[in-house]
């Protein structure tokens, strides 16, 4: 009797719905890297599937883009490189470009990850890994006016002399030239394009010529052609998300990949001055219902879009009612009527009706790559 009853309820435990799920879109992404490479007209097209790819599982999101036509897969860390490598991700090149000090890319060499170069160290770090009949690609980072990683301009002419050196000596391979932009503005960008021609002519003139030279992420992809050259690295707008204030991702074609949602935990009749969570930011003016949702700030939930953020249940919008805690967020939703187990759709495709992840970077004032990256590790990954 007693093995039954523990029999049951594991199968129940294994039926029950997720406490809280995003679902993946991998043909939308598909279909959002097929629609950018259209766009940009780049012999290549870089997928970027950093930070678990945006949120949305590196795996999916790198199998995704490959079928919609991207040439390399892109991610920060070489640890996440590697991952993919070891989930079979092979059909492309990886790339990985952010390195700390003392990084070894032997693991690297071994398993074929081009290397992302911005410094003398890194440079002699790539060719000591490198082997003559095995080199290692390296895409040669410049600092063109950002601020950030890269060589800057008074260290060109070492790094491409290096660089050619160590490329006669069979101990690496210069795969390609990019930088980044800063999105400032139209003329700061082409400030930023015009650096990294002169970049590029330095690196011919030390007898470098790299197939790959790539400068532009989603915004100048879409919207810049002068930074497009040879290939573009593309990050948000894979996932069908907009970099552009103003600008849907319907706008430019695009379709969202992730939807978070989350069944309602419970539901309480309450009456007129009850407070609702932390604080009793909101207090209910009447006799209402409120709907309890198990997703919060330790789930990716921004705590900053209490009281702000709308979500979708039963076909109506509403707002979360109170501060955002760990856990939950409590929504207020009148007279209507709403059982536990009911969906709520937090974010999603906005042609569904459900709010945008920009609504939710709205309500946060924050971005929405910050809204999808940010998703906790508690939520379940569910790839359609």
């Amino acid at each position: 009797m007693s093995g039954a009853r523990v029999g049951d309820a594991a199968m129940s435990e294994a039926s029950a719905p997720p406490t809280r799920e995003a679902l993946i879109d991998a043909a939308a992404i598909t279909a959002n890297v097929r629609h950018l490479r259209e766009v940009a007209g780049t012999a290549e097209f870089i997928a970027v599937v950093k930070a678990d790819g945006y949120g949305h599982g590196a795996p999916v999101a790198a199998r995704a883009a490959i079928a919609g036509g991207a040439t390399r897969i892109g991610t920060a860390d070489l640890d996440e490189a590697l991952a993919l490598a070891r989930a079979g991700i092979d059909e492309v090149p990886l790339l990985a470009w952010l390195h700390t000090p003392g990084r070894c890319f032997e693991e690297a060499a071994a398993a074929g990850v081009e290397i992302g170069i911005g410094s003398w160290e890194q440079l002699e770090a790539a060719g000591a890994a490198g082997r003559d009949g095995r080199p290692v690609g390296v895409h040669l980072k410049l600092e063109t006016g950002l601020g950030r990683g890269g060589a800057a301009p008074a260290d060109w002419p070492a790094l491409f002399a290096r660089a050619s050196a160590l490329e006669d000596a069979g101990r690496v391979r210069v795969v390609g030239v990019f930088s980044h932009l800063s999105g400032t503005s139209r003329e700061d960008d082409l400030a930023q394009v015009g650096a990294f021609e002169r970049g590029i002519e330095m690196a011919r003139r030390a007898r470098l010529d790299p197939p790959l030279r790539h400068l532009a992420a989603t915004a100048a992809a879409v919207s810049l052609p002068e930074a497009r050259f040879t290939a573009v690295r593309v990050g948000l707008g894979i996932y069908g998300l907009s970099p552009f204030a103003g600008v849907s991702s319907v706008d430019l074609g695009l379709r969202p990949a992730m939807t978070l949602r989350a069944p309602v935990a419970a539901v309480r009749r309450v009456e007129a001055g009850q407070g609702v969570s932390y604080g009793y930011d909101h207090r209910t003016t009447g006799a209402t219902t409120l709907a309890l949702v198990p997703l919060g700030y330790a789930d990716g939930i921004p705590r900053h879009a209490s009281g702000r953020a709308p979500v979708l249940l039963g076909g109506h919008r509403y707002t979360i009612a109170g501060r955002v805690a760990m856990d939950q967020f409590v929504i207020d939703v009148g007279d209507r009527p709403v059982r536990a187990g009911d969906l709520v759709t937090v974010f999603g495709d906005p042609v569904s009706g459900a709010p945008s992840a920009e609504e939710w970077a709205d309500a946060a004032d924050t971005i929405n790559y910050e809204i999808v990256t940010r998703i906790g590790a508690r939520v379940a990954r569910r790839a359609l």
